[in-house]
């Protein structure tokens, strides 16, 4: 059944299909790692994947891989998104918003982003006919299709005694907000935040969605609790100051720098600055969009690594 959306509300509205809640987290299969790589945003950023890939072999032990929502976005030619979904499909991986409407019929709820009010209807609308255009590539490939519709919503992980729930958007939904920079803070979010924790049965929430990132800290039923969103990994994040981020929940320090980061239940809790060829994913973004083009009117700036005016 396709869910009847105004157009007008396209890319603001959270559909039905997108919620599941913490206790479908409790549910979720545990795997346990010694080291884990929560690589959410990478928004069809090829270079910042190599970079990622090689990050990862340059650890000690094996590191497990979870792309969690969002890896395509700007790979609108037919080789990128190949490339980009091949290459993530091999590792762990969930759905985004942009991943759950890639074969969602018609197009009612536009990217699936869910923005809030505050974000203005220009952004909402270009934002809109990106995915239309992603979408349109992703109908030439079907068998992908296929294998992202298939992809789960949540994962669950156990680093050590630290149990971790990823997400793309927040414990209620794929697209929910409220771990984002804007809403993780506001007092009036605070019990459903920290009950949120003993529902899902985890000590850390990684997420991204919101492309900003965010390290937050609570006493949650007696425990030391936390949320980390990575912003994005394929863009750079904090008004340039740091490249693409990755989180890193591992057993063992980083051998690679750290942008900031905690200790919680025996594990450490990094975000990682993903150095990639910013050279060479400038000239891959303009080559599919242009200047005027909808996505360098919306993220150009923050590519090239500009501050916002």
């Amino acid at each position: 059944m396709i869910e009847e959306t105004p157009p007008a509300l396209a890319g603001r509205t959270c559909p039905l299909r997108y919620r599941y809640g913490p206790q479908a987290i409790a549910a979720a299969p545990e795997q346990s790692v010694a080291t884990l790589y929560v690589i959410g945003g990478l928004y069809g950023n090829l270079p910042a994947l190599d970079t990622i890939e090689a990050m990862a072999a340059a650890e000690a032990g094996p590191v497990r891989l979870c792309f969690n929502g969002d890896f395509n976005w700007f790979n609108v030619d037919d080789a990128g998104f190949a490339a980009i979904n091949r290459r993530v499909l091999c590792h762990d991986a969930l759905a985004g918003n942009v991943e759950a409407e890639l074969g969602a019929e018609g197009d009612e709820a536009g990217c699936g982003c869910a923005y809030p009010d505050s974000v203005d209807a220009a952004v909402v609308d270009r934002s809109n006919r990106i995915h239309a255009r992603l979408k349109a590539t992703a109908r030439r490939h079907p068998m992908l299709c296929a294998s992202l519709q298939a992809l789960p919503m949540v994962r669950r992980y156990r680093v050590g005694v630290c149990r971790v729930g990823v997400v793309h958007g927040d414990a209620e939904s794929l697209a929910g907000w409220r771990f984002g920079v804007d809403e993780i803070d506001r007092p009036e979010q605070l019990a459903a935040l920290t009950g949120w924790f003993p529902r899902a049965a985890v000590d850390l929430f990684a997420s991204s969605h919101t492309c900003e990132p965010v390290l937050r800290e609570w006493s949650a039923d007696g425990h030391r609790r936390a949320v980390i969103n990575n912003g994005a990994a394929g863009m750079p994040n904090a008004r340039g100051r740091w490249p693409g981020l990755i989180t890193r929940v591992a057993l063992t320090p980083s051998p690679h720098p750290v942008a900031y980061g905690m200790q919680l239940c025996g594990a450490w809790v990094d975000a990682l600055p993903v150095a990639y060829d910013a050279a060479c994913w400038q000239t891959l973004f303009l080559a599919n969009w242009p200047a005027g083009s909808d996505a360098h009117v919306s993220y150009f700036e923050r590519i090239s690594g500009l501050p916002p005016a």
